[in-house]
Order: structure tokens, then C-alpha cells, then sequence
């Protein structure tokens, strides 16, 4: 029970990631929301929910409670034990379970009779899943969806697990309900020294050593995690293969900065192995959540919101540093696949695609060869030689599409320009997608959550930066406009989620984290201050409601929530940065924009705390490490002032700048560093640094020259 923090977070997402490499599908197939349930007998206390995943067992003869104070005071009320089973939609092992266990009268009788039962959508509630899932690794070693605990009335755990056949479940709830009633002292005492284990977790100190963030502090950590690096497939040398982004984007920045190219080569062939391998959709676009392999070949075919978004914000950057072509198709492509499969008609983007149809895990997207002759007839044995179909295929006897070679060295084999195969390609893949389409369709999950809308969304700003496709800047506004409208209260406060009109559960800390970086990336590129004034309004809510001002970390949720068993404060970098690290960068770049020391001095206490983890497992802390470079060399400030400011930050979208700030307008506006800027008649740049500028520029051409790593 004494795990360190490092090594639960290791194990949970590892472990989980094992576990869930044979499952998190769905075996919904029908082409509508996740949440469509068969109606079968009397619903239960779930019905009046918004969660797809709460509304597929809404019909279980099993009586679920929703998560929340109803439920808690009847178990206290019944003297009961209390499930908590907790899931998300597209997880195939918690629809088997359901099937197997809560759909069984019999089982949902022991139940019903002994237990106050609770069901919990883990991406609506992540504290609840955190708390739970501490204790199943307490438990068992291992973690996974679905995550049943066994709970006393007053919340803490006694036991967790995850998935478990029929006679298993019935055997573990025969035996809580026996203890319970025979042996309750023993399950008390299980239940404190989970209860400490838990908190123990979360336990990080202040550091007052006032540690420097040197140059050999950066390159010995980089060096380190370069052994780990799998130079011919791309990411760790392990399988499954997640392809966080926060990692590669680290890496890019770094090697750009202190001109490392092995760092860059780790990052690129990572980048190329992913865009060209089974993980990424090549007709519709869009990256599933992970590869089970370790060469990207078969991917657990979900597609979440949360990975897109960082990735649309990766491959942006690592086009605009290489040019490359196949980035650039990789941000098009999957920012159509949002755009038409994605997103709800007033601005909001769905949380996920299940990996599911009719059944099948990847039914709807792999391919026999005989199927792609039939589609494309005379094109068919070019296109199936690109993309590497045989008639054994690559995934149990069918063919994910993948890219075995460049497009470049394909077209040599084929016989054709680089040119003609990239239309040749364009022609027959949107022939298959029309046959595509007529298939049953996975499941969505039309649920909007806060934090995924911001990744989303700043992937939309990073693209519109790097591209200058106005389209991609009007989708990212309408989506802005949409939040801010709907999630985000007058004195700031946010809600997480938000169906069908309503937004009901309060925001945690990486919505308030995620949302604000958002907010000043929007500001940067259309230097309107109103974003950067919502962006301040969320950090001083959150500085209000989640700030520890013993550890000068933030806590996971608000003082204002219904406070669980332990208030975790969660540090480590995962496929989604922490809160934490987020709201470290926010606190620099918006105290840097203000001349507000107070919150830079905040991020590098943050840091502070963290470094000696750092190095330990850099790739769970590679956000971190970006701020630690923010404090290893002070970033740039770009100032660009006058009628034509617009225009002269689009034109810096041809140019990798990690480390650089931008602030303008047609005028001054409110910032300090803007002062006295205003040049009559002209549009000027600024380069500046710490506060100090050089001097002033009118070409961006001339800027570029001052901006020197």
C-alpha cells in the first residue's frame, strides 16, 4: 500500500493500457449515440441521466443510483455496502460485464438485496474514477475499466477490481456481504489502511531548495530518456504504443532550441510511424487511442477527442519545422473527420467514437482485399500495394490500411509522380469511403466535455497559426463563443460537462488548466483582449477554489465540491498533461503577458516541487519539462503593433518559434509591454525578452533574425 505516486501512475497507465488492449469497445451498432439503450423491463435511477454510458445501463434489472449525495445517504440510511462500478462508453470489457453480470436477474437480485449500487462515468467524473482506482491497484496490483469497488457507506474502499466473469462477481459479492454482516471490524480496518494508503499518494512537499534549471539540467534528462526511444518504429520500446503528444512536443521544442537532432529524430520518426501506420485513420482521418503493438499497426480502434486535439497541435508544429507534407495531411484530414462526424451544430466537439460496430472490434474501418477490387476495380492493385493489403491480412484475417513506405518511394514503385499517387490516392480513398459509410456505424458519445473542447480547440488555433486557413480560425471561435456561453458562470466557474442544453457537474482542475491555455493561445492569435481577460478570470478562480497554499499545488477538485474521501493532488504527465503542469504554463505565460510576477513565481514554485521526479520518468513529466525550458531560457516576446498586426502574425506562421509569447493589436490595448509601441502610420515588431526589447522591425523577414536560441 506504500506504492510510490510515480509507480501507481506507471502501473495505471500501463497496466490499465494491458488490460484494456482486448477491450474499451462497445458493442452498441447502432449509427446514434452511445446513450441509446434497449428497453427492457422497468428503468432504474439512471434514466433521468445525460452520460451515454449511465443511459446503457438505465434498463439493468440491477437498481444503479447515479454518483451523488442521494446515494450516499442510502447506503448510510440501509446500513449497506455500496458497488461503485464505473466505465465509459466505449469500453467493450464493461458492456461484456453488463451483459454477463448486471443484465442476470439473479445477479442483480444479490445486488440489489446487499448493496447499495452506483454506476459512474469516469470521463465525467475523473475524481471518483482516481479515488476507486487507487484502491484496485491497492487491491490488486492492476487497474482498468470497468473498476468495481466495493465501499463502505461512508465512501472509503475495502476492495477493487476490474473486470470479473459471473461466477466470479457473485463469489466477491457473496463474500462482502458475508463480511459485512459477520465481520465488519475487519472491513474497517481494510477500509483505514486503504483509506491512508490513498492518501499517501498524493503527498508532495514544498521544495525550498530553489533549484536552477540549467542547460545540463534539460540535456542529462533528454540524454536519459533517448535510451528509451525506439529509433526505427517510433515511441518507447514497448508495446502498446500511446502516442502522447506532450512527449513529441517536448522533444520538437527542445531540439529546436539547443539543436539536438537526435531529440528531433526521436520525435519525427515517432510522428511518421504514427501518421503512417494502422493507428491513424487513412480514409477518414483521425487517430485512435493507442496501437497494441509495438509498430502502430493495429490500433484499439476508439477515437477520443482528447488525443486529436493535442495531435492536430503536434503534427501543426512539426509541419511548420520540416514542411512536411504528410503533417500537413494529417491536421486536414483529422480536422475534417471532427468537422463532420464531430461536432454539434452550436459550436461543441463530441467526446468519442467507439471502437465497436455490430459486435466487432474495427469492424467498420478494415478491409478484405477481395472487398477493395470489387470498390475500385482497374485502381484496385496500386492502391492495395501502397497500402499493404493481402489477402491474409493484417488484423485477424482483414486489412487495417496502413503505409508501409513514403508516398515517395511508393511512387516510384508504382510508377508514377509523387503528384499523380497523392491524386490517384485522393480519388479511390474517397471511393472506399463511400462504401465505407454504408456500413453500421461505431457509436458516439455525444457528451462535450470542458477540458477535451479546450484541446480541441487550441488544435484548432495551433492549426489556423500554422496554416492560416481562415476556416480553421472560425470553427475555433464559434467553439470559444460556445463555452464561454455555456460552461463557464459569471464569476468564472466552470461546469464539466454538457448534453442535451444542460451543464451539471463541476469543472476539476484540468478544464480550469486546459481551458485557460485555450483562452491565451486564442488571444495570441487574434490579439483580442477579451480572451486574454477570460483567461485571468479563470486562473483567479482557480487560485481561489484549488490552490493549496501549503504545497503551492493545486488540488484536483474545487473546495466549493462535495469533498470524497481524500482531496488528491495529481503532478505526473499522462496521455492528457496534469492539471498541474497546465496550470504551471498558464501561470508563466499569462504572468509574463500581465508583468504579473506573483503568478511566475507561482509556476516555479510548481516546478520547483516536481524537479527531482523529473528526471526519474521523463516521458511522465515531458509538460513539466516545457516549462522547466521556459525557465532555462526567458521566452520571446513578439509585439506587433499597428493597423496591419493581423496580417504580420499570420506571416510568422511559416516558422517554428516554441518559447516565443505573442501580444499586439491595431493598437496599444492594455498591456504593459504594448506601452508607447504605437508607431503613426506604420505596423511594427518588436522582438523582445525579459521586458527589453531590440530594435524595432516592420518585416517579418527582419524579426526572425532577432529571435536566437
Amino acid at each position: 500500500m506504500n506504492l510510490s505516486k510515480n509507480m501507481v501512475l506507471f502501473n495505471y497507465l500501463l497496466l490499465t493500457i494491458l488490460f484494456s488492449t482486448i477491450a474499451c469497445n462497445n458493442s452498441n451498432t447502432v449509427n446514434q449515440s452511445m446513450g441509446q439503450h434497449h428497453k427492457k423491463g422497468k428503468a432504474n435511477q439512471l434514466i433521468n441521466q445525460s452520460s451515454p454510458y449511465l443511459l446503457q445501463h438505465a434498463y439493468n434489472p440491477v437498481d444503479w443510483n447515479p454518483w451523488g449525495d442521494a446515494a450516499l445517504s442510502k447506503a448510510k440510511a440501509e446500513d449497506k455496502l455500496m458497488i461503485v462500478s464505473i466505465g465509459y462508453a466505449a469500453c467493450h470489457w464493461c458492456h461484456v460485464m453488463e451483459h454477463e453480470s448486471f443484465e442476470d436477474s439473479t445477479v442483480a437480485k444479490l445486488m440489489n438485496d446487499n448493496f447499495v449500487n452506483i454506476k459512474v462515468d469516469r470521463e465525467e467524473r475523473p475524481d471518483v474514477d482516481n479515488i476507486y482506482m487507487q484502491a484496485a491497484y491497492m487491491t490488486n496490483g492492476r487497474g482498468g475499466w470497468p473498476l468495481n469497488a466495493i465501499v463502505l457507506p461512508d465512501g472509503r474502499p475495502v476492495y477493487g477490481g476490474t473486470y470479473y466473469r459471473k461466477p466470479q462477481w457473485i463469489k466477491i459479492l457473496n463474500f462482502f456481504a458475508s463480511e459485512y454482516k459477520n465481520n465488519r471490524l475487519k472491513l474497517e480496518e481494510d477500509a483505514a489502511r486503504m483509506e491512508q494508503g490513498i492518501k499517501s499518494q498524493s503527498n508532495i512537499k514544498l521544495n525550498l531548495d530553489k533549484p536552477a534549471y540549467p542547460n545540463a539540467f534539460l540535456d542529462n534528462t533528454v540524454a536519459g530518456w533517448l535510451t528509451q526511444i525506439d529509433f526505427v518504429k517510433g515511441g518507447p520500446k514497448r508495446a502498446p504504443k500511446f502516442p502522447m503528444p506532450n512527449n513529441w512536443e517536448f522533444m520538437l521544442s527542445y531540439s529546436y532550441m539547443k539543436q539536438n537532432k537526435r531529440a528531433q529524430e526521436a520525435a519525427l520518426i515517432t510522428l511518421d510511424k504514427m501518421a503512417m501506420g494502422g493507428i491513424y485513420d487513412h480514409l477518414g482521418g483521425g487517430f485512435a487511442r493507442y496501437s497494441v503493438d509495438a509498430e502502430w499497426v493495429a490500433p484499439h480502434f476508439e477515437k477520443m477527442m482528447y488525443d486529436n486535439g493535442q495531435l492536430v497541435s503536434l503534427y501543426s508544429h512539426a509541419y511548420q519545422l520540416t514542411k512536411k507534407q504528410l503533417y500537413k495531411d494529417v491536421v486536414y484530414e483529422t480536422l475534417e473527420w471532427v468537422k463532420r462526424e464531430m461536432t454539434d451544430a452550436n459550436g461543441g466537439f463530441y467526446a468519442s467514437l467507439d471502437a465497436d460496430s455490430e459486435g466487432e472490434e474495427g469492424k467498420f474501418y478494415v478491409w478484405n482485399k477481395a472487398d477493395i477490387e470489387t470498390v475500385l476495380g482497374e485502381d484496385a492493385p496500386n492502391f492495395i500495394q501502397h497500402y499493404g493489403v493481402t489477402v491474409g491480412g493484417n488484423f485477424e484475417g482483414h486489412n487495417i490500411l496502413l503505409e508501409p513506405i513514403s508516398e515517395q518511394e511508393s511512387a516510384k514503385k508504382i510508377d508514377m509522380t509523387t503528384a499523380e499517387l497523392r491524386t490517384f490516392l485522393t480519388k479511390n480513398k474517397q471511393l472506399l469511403m463511400a462504401e465505407r459509410d454504408k456500413r453500421i456505424r461505431p457509436g458516439l458519445d455525444d457528451k462535450i466535455l470542458t477540458s477535451w473542447n479546450a484541446l480541441m480547440l487550441k488544435g484548432y488555433l495551433d492549426a489556423y497559426a500554422t496554416f492560416g486557413e481562415e476556416a480553421f480560425l472560425d470553427v475555433a471561435l464559434k467553439n470559444a463563443k460556445f463555452l464561454r456561453k455555456n460552461v463557464i458562470a459569471k464569476n468564472y466557474e466552470l461546469t464539466r460537462n454538457y448534453k442535451n442544453g444542460k451543464a451539471s457537474i463541476r469543472a476539476v482542475l484540468e478544464d480550469y488548466a486546459t481551458l485557460s491555455e485555450a483562452f491565451i493561445t486564442l488571444y495570441q492569435v487574434t490579439f483580442n483582449e477579451d480572451w486574454l481577460k477570460d483567461a485571468e478570470g479563470l486562473v483567479d478562480y482557480t487560485l481561489q477554489h484549488f490552490f493549496d497554499e501549503k504545497s503551492k499545488m493545486f488540488y484536483f477538485t474545487s473546495d466549493e465540491e462535495d469533498q470524497l474521501i481524500h482531496r488528491d493532488i495529481e503532478w505526473s504527465d499522462n496521455v492528457i498533461s496534469s492539471g498541474n503542469s497546465i496550470m504551471a504554463k498558464v501561470l508563466f505565460q499569462l504572468g509574463t503577458l500581465t508583468y504579473n510576477t506573483k503568478l511566475v513565481n507561482i509556476a516555479k514554485q510548481m516546478l520547483d516541487n516536481v524537479q527531482g521526479e523529473i528526471s526519474k520518468q521523463p516521458r511522465f513529466y515531458a509538460n513539466w519539462l516545457q516549462v522547466a525550458a521556459l525557465f532555462n531560457q526567458q521566452p520571446y516576446e513578439i509585439a506587433i503593433v499597428g493597423k496591419d498586426a493581423a496580417n504580420l502574425r499570420l506571416q510568422f506562421k511559416d516558422h517554428f518559434l516554441p518559447n516565443t509569447i505573442f501580444l499586439g493589436g491595431k493598437n496599444e490595448g492594455n498591456l504593459a509591454l504594448l506601452k508607447n509601441k504605437l508607431q503613426a502610420g506604420q505596423t511594427t515588431i518588436y522582438v523582445c525578452q525579459n521586458k527589453v526589447c531590440k530594435l524595432p522591425v516592420t518585416e517579418v523577414a527582419k524579426a526572425i533574425p532577432l529571435i536566437v536560441y
